[in-house]
């Protein structure tokens, strides 16, 4: 068992919880035609943010993989609207930080799936 975040497209997702829901059930069906591990598939802005994370918390897969044990590497699931990571659980706190601070950085939406009422952050509006 993994704790798990998400980022995703804010253009793409629903802001209403339940609609988001629904759209999150769908992304995480992984369906769509192309491999997860790499972030040439996904929107510029989730590009920018995977690759300041990944000096963070480093791929285990695809293009870009470490090969390491140490707890920091994380699996990134990457589709053409969300990265979903999956970490481990002795990282938490500071995975959870590390998402939502590149998150607001990069103007890309945040989900705390492994949280009940897990916090749905969209970016704020550009002033």
């Amino acid at each position: 068992m993994s704790y798990d975040l998400m980022v995703f497209d804010p253009t793409a997702a629903p802001k209403e919880r339940e609609s988001f829901m629904a759209w999150y059930d769908k992304q995480t069906e992984w369906s769509e035609e192309h491999s997860y591990d790499d972030p040439v598939v996904t929107a510029p802005a989730l590009q920018a943010w995977f690759q300041e994370m990944i000096q963070f918390f480093p791929p285990m897969n695809g293009p870009l993989a470490v090969d390491s044990d140490a707890s920091e590497v994380t699996d990134h699931s990457i589709g053409k609207s969300v990265i979903y990571c999956a970490f481990a659980w002795s990282v938490a706190e500071r995975a959870y930080n590390k998402t939502r601070e590149l998150a607001v950085k990069h103007r890309v939406g945040f989900f705390d799936v492994s949280s009940d009422e897990g916090e749905i952050l969209f970016p704020a509006p550009s002033s």
